[in-house]
């Protein structure tokens, strides 16, 4: 009688209205340098074990699917322990470029179907152009980043008034582990305060100096009641939040936009020396086309989606209310211009999404993403789908029936109402939820006694493209 394969043990998912376990972080706890040479063991391993992280991310990306468990590949200096902690850490990271990457592709494949059903006469518009794949880069691991687990390091309460925690880190040298003291700050101890740590840490490296990270698990029970009231959320670029009850919460402002013009300006100056110093082939070492300031302008653009987000959690028409956010790709999303693609970069649209995500579940308030395709073409009111209804960016005239509103209240208010939309949660792709939006029109003008009545033409009118 053969046995059954165990299962690998994975963490539950808790259900909508349970109570769920978040991983909180506490982050900026800097190692002290009590004794430099210990610091400098530490130096000593974070490149060899980043090159065999790499190694192992190429490998998880491009040949073998990302196993945890892999044997040993590759020949290397580490211990087996920390050769075990790379597999696993890039494991982890091509897992998740793998889902992402499948993810866009298939909503290319989505546009591009749509593309090759539209009529003739639309495909010869010079400016609607047939969808294109490009493929994607493999990561690359440029920051030094140690995800550590039990087996290489621990973190042990100290016994002493003098520092707070030691760490146990295994090094190159056989039977000779390294403590680390660790001194925490007031935050750090309020935060970590009768809190039972995770046994996994993250060592940071950045300017020479070192930086731990400590995890815990803490349950949020969900306080919002499933019948409560929903509101719709609708992310865009120019407004980072609206909201169903039509409020707008952040956005990038003008001086914001001019940095962002000189960061762009910059790159592209460094991108060309690039080019150059690879024709004459005289560097060994070239240089990277990012820089500080354009990493500090990244930050300060999540800090405001961060404080958008906050404000629009704790508004005081929101309260007791569930949220209903849009799934949002902004990997395969592409706009007709240089220019649109840039201010869609400097907005840093992806990190929005997580960001609710994050808050919702922190606040104990429930949060549903639902399928966005088409929110911002569809008519709030007869659900007629169409282009021609998104007259600018911030204006929605229906050529139907008419219906006037703010563009993006109109997209919060139709993704309010596909909660439990058990039709549109059914359909698979594009072509089917567009089918299933004219269906329920051609639904609304039976009941108020239109069927037969044609659609409103309008002249296109020309779109002034954002600046930065």
């Amino acid at each position: 009688m053969k046995r059954k394969p165990k299962r690998s043990w994975r963490k539950k998912r808790a259900r909508a209205g349970e109570p769920q376990i978040i991983t909180r972080a506490v982050t900026h706890i800097r190692l002290v340098e009590v004794n430099p040479g210990k610091l400098a063991a530490l130096d000593e391993l974070a490149p060899i074990y980043l090159a065999l992280c790499q190694q192992y991310v190429h490998l998880f990306c491009t040949e073998e699917i990302p196993n945890n468990l892999r044997p040993p590949l590759y020949a290397t200096s580490l211990s087996e322990r920390w050769h075990r902690a790379a597999i696993m850490q890039a494991a982890g990271i091509a897992r998740s470029w793998r889902s992402n990457r499948q993810r866009a592709y298939q909503e290319f494949l989505e546009d591009l179907a749509a593309y090759r059903d539209e009529p003739p006469e639309a495909r010869g518009d010079p400016t609607n152009k047939e969808p294109t794949w490009r493929e994607w880069n493999v990561p690359t691991l440029r920051e030094t980043a140690i995800q550590a687990n039990s087996n290489v390091v621990v973190c042990e309460p100290s016994q002493d008034t003098t520092y707070d925690y030691w760490l146990r880190v295994s090094t190159l040298a056989k039977r000779k582990p390294l403590y680390v003291p660790v001194k925490l700050a007031p935050y750090h101890r309020n935060a970590l305060k009768d809190k039972k740590l995770n046994s996994s840490v993250q060592l940071n490296q950045r300017e020479g100096t070192w930086w731990l990270t400590l995890t815990y698990d803490e349950e949020i029970v969900v306080e919002t009641a499933p019948d409560a009231p929903v509101v719709g959320i609708d992310v865009g670029i120019t407004n980072f939040i609206t909201t169903s009850t039509g409020k707008h919460f952040g956005g990038i402002d003008q001086k914001t936009r001019e940095r962002h013009r000189r960061d762009r300006e910059k790159r592209r100056r460094k991108a060309k020396l690039l080019a150059c110093l690879k024709q004459k082939e005289k560097c060994t070492r070239l240089p990277s086309t990012s820089s500080r300031s354009g990493k500090k302008l990244i930050r300060h653009t999540k800090q405001q989606i961060n404080r958008a987000v906050n404000q629009c959690f704790t508004d005081a028409g929101h309260t007791d209310a569930q949220f209903a956010y849009e799934e949002l790709s902004v990997a395969s999303m592409r706009f007709k211009t240089k220019q649109m693609n840039a201010y869609l970069r400097a907005s840093n649209l992806a990190h929005l999404p997580r960001q609710i995500a994050w808050n919702a579940t922190k606040r104990g308030v429930l949060a549903t993403p639902v399928k966005s395709a088409y929110s911002s073409q569809e008519c709030s009111r007869c659900h007629y789908t169409h282009r021609g209804n998104r007259v600018s960016q911030g204006t929605f005239h229906c050529l139907a029936c008419g219906f006037e509103a703010h563009a993006d209240k109109n997209a919060a208010l139709n993704l309010s109402r596909r909660i439990g939309d058990g039709e549109l949660r059914a359909c698979r792709d594009r072509r089917a939820i567009k089918a299933l939006l004219l269906r329920r029109h051609e639904q609304w003008k039976h009941q108020h006694g239109l069927a037969g009545t044609p659609q409103v033409k309008r002249k296109k009118r020309s779109r002034s493209v954002p600046s930065i």
